[in-house]
């Protein structure tokens, strides 16, 4: 061997190892090439996932709006069926209370039946005083004040719309019917009234039950209070009874 030539192997190694660096990097690149790939693909996919997604949700939520808008007025709907049975039923109450308004037609010619169980205590006078043993004083008297028991029924002596139901100082609990025609009758010394205003009495018909006196007829005793009007003013009730 000669001293000028250089050792080939240490040169071939060098070679070798380059190659392999030079190889290594290329792979390294194509590698990094590919997985930007692989993960920019991979992006997209769940960014198209994602909007399929958001599109399902949004049917679903127009889908449940539209449910929503439905519901009420089916509700609505069975609200107005109520209101309209409603209705029905009041158009009814009318109908026949007005029916037993109908009813109430007093007349010059009407007569009135006889409402206490006892006999005239004061007899009516508006022409002159009579005397009230209770006040011991001489007044006059719009009404009838008969005589009855205590508790026994007071009915009706002709038909009538109630329109009043007051306590009284001197007739306790009142009661007013509306007979028609201007005419209406007036009872009181009452108790335990099964009425409410409005209500339609038919002739015979409890309007109450006789109380205790005030203490404006304690020396009468147990009582009825019986007046009737004609256009507010008070007429005789016995000008209306068979004598």
């Amino acid at each position: 061997m000669n001293k000028n030539e250089k050792p080939f192997s240490l040169k071939g190694k060098g070679t070798a190892v380059g190659i392999v660096i030079c190889f290594v990097a290329v792979i390294v690149m194509v590698g990094a090439f590919t997985f930007n790939n692989y993960q920019k693909k991979l992006d997209e996919q769940l960014a198209k996932a994602e909007e399929q997604t958001e599109e399902l949700t949004k049917e679903k939520s127009e889908a449940t709006t539209a449910n929503d808008i439905v519901l009420p007025e089916a509700e609505d709907n069975t609200s107005t069926e109520s209101e309209t049975g409603n209705n029905q039923g009041e158009a009814a109450d009318n109908s026949a209370t007005s029916g037993a308004a109908s009813d109430v037609w007093f007349t010059e010619e009407s007569l009135l039946e006889w409402p206490a169980s006892g006999a005239t205590l004061i007899n009516y006078s508006m022409d002159k005083t009579v005397y009230f043993s209770t006040l011991e004083q001489y007044k006059y008297n719009p009404a009838l004040v008969i005589g009855g028991e205590v508790g026994e029924t007071i009915a009706a002596s002709a038909a009538g719309i109630v329109t009043n139901i007051e306590q009284n100082a001197q007739t306790g609990t009142t009661v007013t019917l509306d007979m028609g025609n201007g005419y209406s009758a007036v009872y009181g010394q009452l108790k335990e009234v099964p009425l409410q205003i409005g209500d339609y009495v038919g002739s015979g018909e409890t309007v109450g039950y006789l109380s205790e006196p005030t203490k404006y007829y304690s020396v009468e005793g147990p009582n009825l209070y019986f007046e009737i009007m004609k256009d507010g003013n008070p007429v005789n009730p016995l000008d209306f009874m068979e004598s």
